[in-house]
């Protein structure tokens, strides 16, 4: 599994130039006019992760596989959106459908590109974005109480539960603070997430300023990193123009091309890990001479669910998984050299797979 991330933000904040760079496609229209992306546009792209590379050398595994990551690109939002405005209804209905949401926040001033609501204010725009959500999910908790408030009076643990969810959440948004605010026990999670907020989602802000700030960020990036620290969210600093000239360029060219602006990686490397972080996704490894393979799972996963990813029936037939660190398999040269350093570990159902894990699991057909 990797994750699909939303990419919202409101007309001609350079989103769907960021979505064409990142997917390295020209799939999304980037036009200087509001819904110009009428249908959701989804790419795909692979994580990078200099580990696989490293361990595919290692194995002289003849073929490489990352993980992979979803973004799907959605049309401008607008003030009123929640109401219907624009094409309000559909963009929020898409939206429902990610896992995490990045909003895409203009940081850079241009005249010949038209803002939709006159004026460079990153936060305002945060504003409006988070507004439109809040009011979407206000509307859609209000119209359940009553159905629910029946099926509690009937007996029903699972209404009671999402009832009582529901009453925490109702005061925050007329508060105007987003539904991930919500308290909540681990043991009420599922249901929380079964009410399918789009303000519980977690959030990315993506900072798009111009090339020249794209190493130090400027003013208006610095406004927003203020605002989401406070938050406890994440920021990412991208200039979308210069992700677009990078996805144009030989693989070969790239890290020259990023050492002359001053950049240690170009913006998708940023952005999948501020996802990763906030998704809590770490990744375990499958490797051999045949192929190195990447798996991307939630923190927490033990080992017969992490089995499960690659297919069903290793979860079903789980009899236990033959497990190196990444940092001893590297160090030891291999899983040969591993196993007889003793660096092999055999790990049964309640084993916690790790992040780097490096691991050959055992099935009953």
């Amino acid at each position: 599994m990797g994750f699909k991330c939303g990419i919202v933000g409101l007309p001609n904040v350079g989103k769907s130039t960021l979505f064409n760079a990142l997917t390295q496609t020209a799939a999304a229209q980037a036009a200087n006019y509001p819904f110009c992306t009428i249908e959701p546009n989804v790419g795909e792209v692979a994580v990078p992760d200099p580990r696989l590379d490293r361990l595919a050398a290692i194995a002289k595994s003849a073929e490489e596989i990352p993980t992979r990551l979803t973004f799907v690109d959605i049309a401008g939002l607008v003030r009123g959106a929640s109401k219907g405005e624009g094409l309000g209804n559909q963009f929020l209905a898409h939206i429902r459908e990610v896992d995490a949401i990045a909003y895409v926040l203009r940081c850079f001033e241009d005249d010949d590109i038209t803002h939709v609501e006159g004026r460079i204010d990153p936060l305002a725009d945060a504003e409006t974005i988070e507004t439109e959500l809040m009011l979407a999910d206000l509307e859609s908790l209000e119209k359940r109480v009553g159905a629910l408030e029946k099926k509690v009076r009937g007996g029903d643990k699972e209404a009671k539960l999402a009832l009582a969810l529901i009453e925490r959440a109702l005061p925050l948004l007329r508060e105007g603070r987003p539904a991930r605010l919500v308290e909540r026990s681990e043991e009420e999670e599922p249901a929380f997430r079964a009410l399918n907020l789009l303000t519980s989602k977690p959030v990315v802000y993506v900072c798009n300023v111009d090339e020249a700030s794209a190493a130090t960020g400027n003013d208006f990036s610095r406004s927003v990193e203020a605002r989401a620290a406070g938050e406890g969210a994440v920021t990412v600093v991208i200039s979308a123009r210069i992700e677009a000239e990078i996805a144009l360029l030989p693989e070969a060219e790239r890290a020259e091309y990023l050492d002359a602006i001053g950049l240690e990686r170009p913006g998708l490397d940023q952005l999948i890990r501020a996802g990763y972080e906030l998704l809590g996704l770490i990744t375990y490894f499958t490797v051999g001479p045949k192929e190195a393979r990447a798996w991307t799972i939630e923190k927490g996963t033990r080992a017969p669910q992490a089995a499960g990813v690659i297919h069903t029936d290793f979860e079903k037939g789980f009899i236990r998984a033959e497990t190196i660190a990444y940092d001893d398999f590297v160090a030891c040269g291999g899983e040969t050299a591993a196993k007889d350093a003793g660096k092999m570990r055999l790990e049964g159902k309640d084993y916690v797979v790790r992040d780097g894990d490096v691991m050959h699991f055992r099935f009953a057909n």
